[in-house]
């Protein structure tokens, strides 16, 4: 059985002591549960690079696990502002995101340079959560299937054979992130199934069937029972609800056995 994996994303939000709290908040609810979890699903939290050694402590004896929001592919160098993958993992850190549309739309990061990023992540031994997706403008041309799939081509290029079954895909809709609307389940079902054959021809049936696919834009408590029912939807990578514990805990919860 495919596990899924429940991921948060705090973005530029959030103090070291306000992570803290919020970890505390998290664990509150989900420790009691962590025996009914473990049975499916994984909890990832990812903080922005200086809460990192906050929250690293505040998972302490947790089950839940430390990611990252970015990550140069470059072991070391003169890379200012950037950070290696040998520097997260001394947090203790197990996944990180790469391709965020945010990455891509404001800060210019193209197909190959996130290609570069997601390969740096595997080769360092840490999971990439690749992010694609559409614009509004260009799912209004018919092309979300075209831009998807390119994204997803390039940012699995250069992993190799032993990384690929690390890989997280993230499927984040432009349009849907942050705005309150999100793809209908069955938009999402569509999109997700593609990108589930696209894996089957990267890497095999057999690694591409284990592998999840997440979906990501406004998940909420209110439509996450709804996208999770579908066969093809592995968890989700959640952005604004990720900031309150109840909400995130709620949604990690859906359709727990």
């Amino acid at each position: 059985m495919r596990r899924k994996l429940f991921a948060a994303n705090w973005k530029m939000n959030l103090t070291p002591t306000e992570g803290r709290a919020l970890i505390a908040g998290i664990r509150a609810i989900l420790d009691p549960l962590a025996a009914r979890l473990a049975r499916d699903r994984d909890v990832m939290v990812a903080p922005a690079f200086p809460v990192l050694a906050a929250a690293a402590q505040a998972l302490a004896g947790s089950s839940i696990a430390l990611g990252a929001q970015n990550m140069h592919f470059e072991e070391k160098g003169a890379f200012t502002g950037e950070v290696s993958g040998a520097m997260l993992r001394s947090f203790g850190v197990s996944y990180v995101i790469v391709g965020h549309s945010e990455r891509r739309h404001i800060f210019g990061e193209s197909d190959e340079l996130v290609g570069k990023r997601a390969a740096g992540v595997a080769a360092a031994r840490l999971a990439p959560i690749l992010c694609v997706g559409e614009t509004a403008d260009e799912r209004d041309r018919g092309d979300t299937l075209g831009v998807v799939l390119r994204q997803l081509q390039a940012g699995l290029a250069g992993i190799a054979d032993d990384g690929a079954k690390r890989v997280v895909i993230a499927y984040e809709p432009v349009w849907a992130i942050g705005t309150g609307r999100n793809a209908t389940p069955e938009q999402a079902t569509i999109v997700h199934g593609a990108i589930r054959d696209a894996l089957r021809d990267r890497f095999g049936a057999a690694t591409a069937n284990e592998l999840p696919i997440l979906y990501g834009g406004s998940v909420t408590p209110d439509n996450v029972d709804s996208l999770m029912a579908k066969p093809d939807i592995d968890g989700a990578l959640v952005g604004g609800a990720s900031l309150k514990a109840d909400s995130f805990a709620r949604i990690v919860s859906s359709g727990m056995a």
